[in-house]
């Protein structure tokens, strides 16, 4: 049974889809959670409430990611709030697909900004107060597209290759103090992003994934909370695939 009782959690891009589900996760096994949220308000609002009523404490915190002093905001926030901060999970996200020889400028920047400078951020905020604690879990949320590339990812796939080779950076420097980090790297998994795709793609993207479906937020986030947690505490430095056997390496 994975317990996380008394432990503190913050959560990027806890409000929608995967991160909700994470931040609802952790809260279940026990967590108080904070968790930052871009610009949808009623969401974070919602995710806040529903955390409350496991009977768990929520810290909602608006800020973008991209912004260093939003990261440590954000941070602070949960240290006022919690007193410590026990588990970081880098999940906040977003997507400007193109082919490359079309992508601009700025699509390409802001999700190497999003993905993965905003990961970087909120782990150096986060690593002073761990390593005071000697102890820490920190569990960024990459792809498998940062696995094997994606046609039309160029900025994703780079972002999230780059967020591999940082968890893999971060749990070499901190794992003398306690610390682990690890990521897991979902396939394509059910959101309110992938419901709207043709059903064409998605009988074609079922057909590539071995088990024959897609995954569900509730089991990226249960992987999560595995990494969080003291079950895991003599694994760092791994890259967990959540992909229906999508990418075997």
């Amino acid at each position: 049974m994975i317990d996380l009782s008394g432990k503190h959690a913050v959560v990027t891009g806890g409000s929608r889809g995967i991160g909700r589900a994470i931040v609802l996760r952790l809260a279940t096994q026990g967590a108080d959670v904070a968790f930052s949220y871009r610009g949808n308000q009623a969401a974070a609002q919602e995710t806040a409430a529903a955390v409350e009523a496991i009977g768990r404490r929520a810290l909602a915190v608006q800020g973008d990611v991209t912004d260093p002093a939003a990261a440590e905001a954000v941070v602070a926030a949960a240290l006022a709030a919690f007193g410590s901060i026990d588990i970081l999970v880098n999940n906040a996200g977003i997507t400007r697909d193109d082919l490359i020889m079309r992508m601009s400028i700025d699509a390409w920047r802001e999700v190497l900004e999003t993905n993965l400078f905003g990961a970087f951020y909120t782990t150096k905020a986060v690593t002073r107060p761990m390593l005071r604690a000697r102890s820490g879990r920190i569990v960024n949320i990459t792809s498998v597209s940062g696995q094997a590339g994606q046609t039309g990812q160029a900025n994703y796939s780079a972002a999230k290759a780059g967020l591999i080779g940082l968890t893999k950076a971060t749990a070499r420097e901190l794992a003398s103090r306690g610390i682990t980090a690890n990521a897991v790297a979902p396939g394509f998994v059910l959101t309110e992003l992938t419901a709207g795709l043709p059903e064409a793609l998605t009988a074609e993207l079922v057909a590539r994934t071995p088990l024959g479906r897609f995954g569900t937020v509730e089991e990226v986030a249960a992987a999560v909370a595995f990494l969080a947690s003291d079950e895991a505490a003599f694994i760092t430095g791994q890259v967990l695939a959540i992909d229906g056997g999508l990418v075997m390496m």
